[in-house]
């Protein structure tokens, strides 16, 4: 019998290696060989106990322990539960370079059935998170050897140009279509999206690919903030304009240095990533009246903020845009997004770090650390191989 080594998480602060039995996939399903895996904001809020997510839909939930992390996947295709088509179309072969969605809607829910991004499924599932390993297939993260794609699961043929190093941020980058719908904004409130002042709060992986499709879609003066000196020069390379060091400024300060950067408006799109929820409210201080805030960050609940709908939002027309995760329409054009701007933007050097399946709990560490950017598991490195020592404290 086949197996498949895996880092489980058993409990808040508790990693292990096991093994699974790998199953033959069922109708519809898809086998898949981990090439990388990412770690997300999300699996460091699990690995703390900060469990409990989608609050306010029908499927708000507490995580299940133990499960095997990992959402964010690239791999290839080991074996099908029969003929099974990518999202294109395209018959899946033995071999191919895939990377699958995130999550696995129901398709029968009224959001389902209308033409909504997936994530708004009443009965979602989502890959290392609510999907764990207390039964079969256990294999439902991608911090693993084999990845099994239950039936209805989205997934998308990577292109030949595009390498496994980029790839793995193609559910990141899925995650900023809530730019092209603030572009979107700004021009029906009369506004002009060429050359748009945006401002990041939170430049991790998924405050830095927000970062990079605002400049990719044409944005003027780009601004970015973080708690993390080592995350803010990444951010200058990228092409941000102005940077602040929220561990050294005050908001008032940060507030000033964006409305000099704006003649005295404030940024047309504010974008949130931080997983913090007090930024938010820094959040609509900075945009100008008539932008737009968007919200993507916040995906484990990390308790409320106080704000005055009137001066914050409503006589100053800010339009607030809550994004709760990737549209699946969204991960192939990414992908070719990614491909074409390869030699434009150091997007290679986004995954700054990669570990071993034994090495689950050092990758975390440094995953939460001031000078790391995206971290990931490779199953075939071997134990002990994989570089970076933690330093700082931890942000999204």
């Amino acid at each position: 019998m086949t197996v498949s080594r895996a880092a489980v998480m058993e409990g808040p602060g508790r990693l292990a290696v096991r093994e699974f039995p790998v199953p033959d996939p069922a109708p519809g399903a898809v086998l898949m060989k981990v090439s990388l895996s990412g770690i997300c904001g999300t699996d460091k809020h699990t690995f703390r106990g900060e469990s409990r997510q989608y609050a306010g839909t029908p499927h708000e939930r507490a995580i299940t322990y133990p499960l095997i992390c990992g959402h964010e996947n690239v791999g290839t295709v080991a074996a099908t539960g029969g003929q099974v088509r990518d999202f294109s179309g395209r018959v899946l072969e033995p071999g191919m370079r895939i990377v699958p969605a995130a999550n696995v809607p129901c398709g029968r829910c009224a959001y389902c059935r209308g033409d909504y991004p997936y994530y708004f499924c009443e009965h979602l599932e989502d890959y290392g998170n609510s999907l764990h390993c207390a039964a079969p297939p256990y294999l439902l993260g991608g911090w693993s050897e084999y990845l099994y794609l239950l039936p209805g699961t989205p997934v998308f043929a990577v292109p030949d140009d595009l390498p496994d190093e980029v790839a793995v941020l193609t559910e990141v980058m899925a995650v900023t279509h809530g730019v092209e719908t603030a572009m979107t904004v700004l021009a029906l409130h009369g506004g002009q999206p060429a050359g748009a002042s945006v401002a990041v709060l939170g430049v991790g992986p998924l405050g830095l690919c927000h970062l990079v499709k605002a400049r990719m879609m044409g944005a003027g003066a780009v601004i970015a903030a973080d708690v993390l000196p080592g995350r803010l020069a990444v951010a200058q390379e990228f092409g941000a304009d102005l940077v602040l060091d929220s561990s050294r400024t005050e908001a008032a300060e940060r507030a000033a240095a964006v409305r000099a950067l704006t003649g005295g408006l404030g940024a047309d799109v504010v974008i949130d990533c931080t997983g913090v929820p007090e930024t938010f409210t820094e959040s609509l201080g900075l945009v100008r009246t008539g932008g737009v805030v968007i919200e993507a960050g916040t995906f484990v609940d990390m308790g409320p903020v106080a704000v005055n709908p009137n001066s914050a939002i409503c006589t100053r027309n800010v339009t607030i845009l809550g994004v709760g995760g990737e549209r699946s329409t969204a991960y192939q054009p990414s992908m070719r997004l990614m491909a074409a701007n390869l030699d434009r933007y150091p997007l290679d050097r986004i995954l700054t770090h990669t570990f071993a399946l034994e090495d689950a709990a050092r990758a975390l560490a440094v995953a939460q650390s001031g000078e790391a950017m995206q971290v990931a598991m490779d199953p075939a490195l071997p134990p002990g191989s994989g570089g970076g020592e933690p330093e700082g404290e931890d942000h999204e």
